[in-house]
């Protein structure tokens, strides 16, 4: 088995006595995408701010290329480029001369991939960054993150504030860097994303790891909601026998329905388009619901300390 990228082995975090992480252990492999999938205040930030030494862990390991986090930091940061959740920098430089700046601390920079990266985002650099929406404050932190070309990317809730285009062509910038030969971990709690991206996901929820497997795994517990107005009365049985429909209910007198899918709605679309449709309205819903409707078990179990680690 070759060395992982990034390793790390029952690591534990406490904030007093308020839970941070609980036996955290997981592998990226070298250039993979890894998608690190959870609510907000699952315990993402924190397992990401022990990889980048902010944080000191209770007890555990954790190594990027090898090296011991904590002890070999200095050295970790040389090869990582690193995309905080919540970025403080100087707001009274434009976002020019924090390039420029952070570029420098790093022995320089290709400046015309730089350019390049300024261009696809559509970044202002004359700007102070105090005058930034949240958005740009944001292209700032990304550009930092991947401007000069590192080995391994450490992405916190990267798209956060970031409009769809611009989404669009972070993605795109992470599928370069892994063709590159890029190591990337992605925390995020956005599904769709994770999907898109990543080759491997670990999930994580109230600071314990419930699993850790393919890409797959988040098909496996994706859900979508459609509510379908008919011009006539259908028979609710035409969707309960669909193998991927979960739920199903009927509204308007007989005449709309209310499904909850797992997977693709493909199936569900085509009974549908058997009848006279007046109306279709898609809904994926928030992690934080597909956690609390359908991923309560594996979490229980999971707090009693039955990690389920799937291949």
């Amino acid at each position: 088995m070759t060395e992982a990228m990034i390793e790390t082995g029952q690591l534990n975090k406490s904030y007093g006595g308020k839970r941070g992480i609980v036996d955290v252990s997981l592998r990226v492999e070298p250039g993979d995408v890894f998608g690190f999938l959870g609510p907000n205040g699952a315990g993402k930030t924190t397992t990401i701010r022990i990889l980048m030494a902010l944080l000191r862990a209770d007890s555990g390991s954790a190594r990027i290329d090898g090296l011991d986090c904590w002890s070999d930091s200095v050295a970790i940061k040389r090869v990582i480029g690193y995309m905080p959740a919540e970025p403080a920098l100087d707001g009274n430089l434009t976002g020019g001369q924090l390039l420029e700046y952070l570029g420098h601390l790093r022995g320089g920079v290709d400046q015309a991939y730089l350019r390049q990266l300024v261009d696809r985002f559509e970044l202002d650099p004359t700007r102070k960054f105090r005058q930034y929406s949240s958005g740009n404050k944001r292209k700032v932190v990304l550009i930092q993150a991947f401007m000069h070309r590192p080995r391994v990317l450490i992405l916190d809730e990267p798209t956060s504030g970031l409009d769809p285009l611009n989404q669009q062509e972070f993605r795109r910038l992470v599928v370069e860097a892994r063709q590159g030969g890029a190591t990337a971990f992605v925390s995020s709690h956005v599904l769709s994303e994770v999907e898109e991206m990543c080759t491997r996901v670990g999930i994580i929820r109230d600071g314990r790891v419930v699993r850790i497997g393919g890409i797959h795994d988040v098909k496996d517990i994706k859900r979508s909601e459609l509510t379908i107005l008919f011009a006539s009365t259908v028979p609710l049985d035409v969707f309960t026998t669909l193998p991927d429909v979960e739920t199903a209910e009927s509204t308007a007198g007989g005449q709309g329905v209310h499904l909850t899918v797992k997977g693709p709605p493909d199936a569900a679309i085509k009974a549908a388009a058997r009848y006279d449709i007046v109306s279709v309205t898609s809904h994926e819903p928030s992690l934080e619901d597909i956690f609390l409707r359908y991923y309560g078990g594996v979490a229980d179990a999971a707090a009693d300390g039955a990690s389920e680690q799937v291949a």
